[in-house]
């Protein structure tokens, strides 16, 4: 038989979603039309009068440990090994409250957890908990963010070019219940930052938007949607507060700063995340960067006139404040012992990811007992997590069927949506030498820019190409080939009337910056000079138009996910309609909602089989 983590591989057939599409109008598609809001889980509604009386029997230390989440992988680890051996007693011995899951990468190759064998880690550790953990991930374009196997929803600017809040809040209904299902009870998502700086190297497309009423409209569906089902309870986190959209730092690496003045931070950063405590969201996530208009040069993880007089003061909001994690660059000047210290006093209830949990806890239980932080603030923290755990129903329930995932993960019709969106997410900002739509037998070339040698990036694309192009040039390329090399390949490639070159431009934390790699830029600046018209795709960040304006068409997906592989190569050949709109301005070059429009001019190849890598 086959193993369980093989049942949850799925293959969708275009012409098939095609058909769907033909038959159900958009409003009509699966789990996609706009429900009535359901009751809201607010945090007003925090649990605290449930709290089991044991879970209050707790020492100092242990107190305080409940307020530590650790990370892990999901990865199978054998029970000798000295990893399972130090997660198993931060857990059992130390008592910390929960878990975090990330990736292991190698270059630009994400390795992601197998739902069934992380599902089965989480049962262990759980069982090995003396109260129930919380278990959170970064689940931004779902559960495929961390898990293969999962439906693969796009990124979130990519809802917003689409125009449709209600996909957004299908992806938290769906978010919701893959989640659940694997043992994943707290997901650090939405992003509610409002991107308005072009060059931020971090945020870019994991915001919906540069216009905070935009950004607030799909924070509050995306909430509705993963508070829609009392079966599938999570909580959700709002994030980087005060705001992490006008930066040009990657906080993983430096700490970054906002400039605005109170005015402007009412008026842009702080909108989205009034809308998402007028929603009841259940917690939200520090950034690790200074407002000194607020907080003078203090980080705001570390600042109480940002998170105690800001936040709980002039925001009302009385749910969890979670730091961002306490190993990044930004706040790399202090100690883990120091950072948890001094976010406790600045009014965190939880502390994500401290470099070493145990120095962690054992220096909060010290500046307790030496009266630097009151007993009342760990008190009031602790009471905010163990009320989350009641309601997450986590009294009556810990560990997960791990039979049942299989079934409840990557179904068809949650692909078929996310497909749908990444289809209508697709925006023409530009197309000057009328490349789109492309006439099946033109004698175009193909280029596919990946970000590493060991990428998958393009594989979901280059079949596509290759069925409507058959005999056609399509290279997959690598930025650690020598100018030489791309010079070569792309004079191999011999008669080209044109140049479709799709360039992946992720955004990832340590990386620092969100321009193309190697030698791809002397590569491009040889396609434009050639005089044969270029049309540049770009997977991923959108504002890659502004390092080559000279290209005669530009079409950006504002994701790298394999579905927008997909839809981007389907719109080229227009077979599906072209209506996405840009969420952001292009400095000089587009501003924000333009988008060139066009219907549908060709059919799907009847057949197509689209087949989306699992590691990506």
């Amino acid at each position: 038989m086959p193993r369980q983590s093989e049942l949850l591989s799925k293959r969708i057939s275009a012409a098939a979603i095609l058909l769907l599409l033909v038959a159900a109008p958009a409003s009509q598609s699966p789990g996609y039309a706009r429900r009535k809001p359901s009751p809201k889980a607010t945090q007003q509604q925090d649990g605290a009068e449930a709290i089991p009386a044991a879970w209050r029997r707790l020492s100092l230390r242990d107190e305080v440990a409940q307020l530590v989440v650790v990370d892990f992988t999901g990865q199978p680890l054998a029970k000798k090994s000295l990893a399972w051996k130090r997660l198993y007693s931060l857990v059992h011995k130390d008592r910390v409250g929960g878990l975090i899951l990330v990736n292991v990468s190698q270059g630009h190759l994400v390795q992601r957890a197998d739902p069934v064998e992380a599902a089965k880690i989480i049962n262990d550790l759980q069982r090995a908990a003396r109260i129930p953990l919380v278990v959170g991930g970064d689940l931004e374009r779902g559960a495929s963010m961390r898990f293969k196997d999962t439906t693969v929803f796009p990124h979130a600017m990519a809802f917003a070019a689409a125009g449709d809040p209600a996909a957004a809040r299908y992806e938290g209904e769906v978010t919701a219940r893959e989640a659940r299902a694997i043992g994943v009870n707290w997901i650090f998502f939405p992003d509610a930052d409002v991107n308005s700086n072009p060059d931020n190297p971090i945020i870019n497309i994991r915001s919906y938007s540069e216009d905070p009423r935009q950004v607030s409209e799909y924070v509050d569906a995306f909430l509705e949607g993963a508070s829609s089902d009392p079966h599938n309870r999570v909580l959700t986190t709002a994030k980087h507060f005060p705001g992490h959209g006008d930066t040009a730092v990657d906080t993983h690496l430096k700490l970054a700063t906002i400039p605005a003045d109170r005015k402007h931070l009412d008026d842009v950063e702080l909108a989205p995340f009034r809308a998402a405590i007028a929603h009841g969201v259940d917690s939200i996530m520090t950034a690790h960067l200074t407002v000194p208009s607020i907080g003078g040069d203090t980080p705001a993880t570390f600042s109480a006139p940002i998170l105690t007089q800001l936040l709980r003061g002039d925001l009302g909001f009385k749910g969890i404040i979670v730091t961002d994690a306490l190993d990044m660059g930004g706040i790399r000047n202090y100690s883990s012992g120091e950072a948890a210290v001094k976010a406790l006093e600045a009014g965190v209830d939880v502390l994500l990811m401290p470099g070493d949990p145990v120095a962690a806890i054992n220096a909060v239980v010290a500046a307790v007992k030496q009266g630097r932080i009151p007993k009342s603030r760990v008190d009031e923290a602790l009471n905010r997590v163990l009320a989350a755990k009641v309601r997450l129903g986590l009294v009556a329930s810990r560990t997960v069927n791990v039979n049942a995932i299989p079934r409840l993960v990557n179904q068809p019709q949650s692909n078929l949506r996310a497909l749908e969106v990444a289809q209508e997410a697709v925006t023409l900002v530009k197309n000057d030498a009328h490349l789109v739509p492309l006439q099946a037998n033109s004698l175009v070339c193909f280029a596919i820019l990946r970000e590493g040698g060991n990428s998958q990036q393009g594989t979901a694309m280059q079949p596509e190409i290759n069925r409507r192009a058959p005999g056609r040039p399509s290279l997959l390329l690598d930025p650690g080939m020598s100018p030489d090399d791309l010079s070569r390949a792309v004079s191999q490639a011999g008669n080209c009337d044109a140049w479709y070159v799709a360039a992946f431009v992720s955004v990832a934390g340590y990386r620092g910056n969100i321009s193309l790699n190697g030698s791809y830029p002397a590569l491009m600046a040889q396609l434009i000079a050639s005089g044969k018209p270029v049309m540049l795709m770009s997977l991923g960040n959108p504002y890659l138009l502004r390092s080559f304006p000279a290209v005669a068409g530009y079409l950006t997906t504002f994701s790298t996910v394999p579905p927008s592989e997909v839809a981007a190569i389907q719109a080229l050949y227009g077979e599906v309609a072209i209506h996405g709109r840009l969420p952001v301005t292009i400095p000089n070059l587009a501003r924000f909602g333009d988008g060139l429009s066009f219907g549908i001019t060709a059919h799907v190849p009847t057949n197509a089989s689209v087949a989306f890598p699992a590691t990506r």
